[in-house]
């Protein structure tokens, strides 16, 4: 997705918002937002946000020298999370359709997004849970879940520290042994990283490795080498928040995007309103490797012993 002039504003202000997490130095705040504003007066706007989004964390990183500004907020959220976690996997278990209790409860963790806004509190994580559970879900999760079933490999785009308790959830539904997570290389506002997936428990249930990339969102020509290799060779991609879907949205990939629809831009383009949990397929997906080889071999999908242990809620 391209960068469009609605979201310079929000550049701006994010960068303030961090900034003003590290110091009170007024000085400092002038000489981000005067850096910040002149990057994006050349910015290409073909490029997607995350790489502006990229550009700010650094000059603030650079400017404050504090490796994590967002780190004490990152472990505030993560123990929320996990104070909340076994309540949460009750409501999964207990439920009559575990596995889309399991997508919209990732979803709801969706909300634990800084670079949205600072003011974000306790009370409305637990909201956004009860909205989750009962507010119209956009997107086919029965063929989500089939997709999930055919794929031999997939990787887990994880997004937020705090939130990837919630896709936790999600992930304790998937067939652990062909599901790789994926977190960043690097902190950049409160995205996961490999510490963050081990406070999680994440670590402990499936392999995890980070892009290597401190953008905030996966943007491939940012990340290792090794990253592309595993994100191009994947039979699915699951891509979690704003971020992921304003890099990848374009990407000739099976990708599905969970994210909740934030601001105006990303509404606009999933075509959906402020708000709404969205389960997303990417439109221009081209056959998978393996997908052409079972054609050319003359195969139909299978739904084999490994893919009976996923069912459609």
């Amino acid at each position: 997705m391209r960068t469009y002039l609605d979201c310079i504003p929000c550049f701006v202000r994010q960068a303030l918002d961090a900034v003003r997490l590290v110091t009170d130095d007024e000085a400092i705040h002038v000489q981000l937002l005067r850096d910040v504003l002149h990057e994006a007066s050349e910015m290409d706007l073909r490029l997607p946000p995350p790489a502006m989004g990229q550009r700010i964390h650094r000059s603030i990183r650079e400017l404050t020298g504090s490796g994590d500004p967002y780190g004490k907020i990152k472990g505030r959220f993560n123990r929320l999370a996990l104070d909340m976690y076994p309540k949460l996997k009750g409501l999964v278990e207990h439920s009559a359709h575990p596995l889309e209790v399991a997508v919209r409860l990732a979803l709801a963790g969706n909300v634990i997004d800084f670079g949205v806004t600072v003011d974000l509190d306790d009370a409305d994580v637990h909201e956004a849970v009860k909205r989750a559970l009962t507010q119209p879900l956009d997107g086919d999760v029965e063929a989500f879940w089939r997709a999930v079933s055919r794929a031999e490999e997939i990787l887990y785009l994880a997004d937020n520290a705090g939130e990837i308790v919630f896709d936790r959830l999600l992930i304790e539904r998937m067939p652990l042994e062909r599901l790789t997570v994926v977190v960043k290389g690097s902190a950049v506002i409160n995205d996961a990283t490999m510490a963050d997936a081990q406070a999680a428990g994440v670590s402990g249930l499936v392999s995890v490795i980070d892009n290597g990339s401190d953008a905030p969102g996966t943007i491939l020509a940012d990340c290792s080498r090794e990253f592309q290799a595993r994100f191009h060779n994947a039979d699915l991609i699951v891509a979690k928040g704003q971020g992921n879907y304003e890099a990848l949205s374009d990407v000739e990939k099976d990708i599905w995007f969970l994210l909740k629809a934030k601001c105006r831009v990303i509404a606009r383009d999933l075509g959906c309103e402020i708000g709404s949990l969205v389960l997303h397929k990417s439109v221009d997906a081209k056959p998978t490797p393996r997908e052409v080889e079972g054609v050319a071999a003359g195969l139909k999908p299978s739904m084999g012993p490994e893919a009976r242990d996923v069912r459609c809620p």
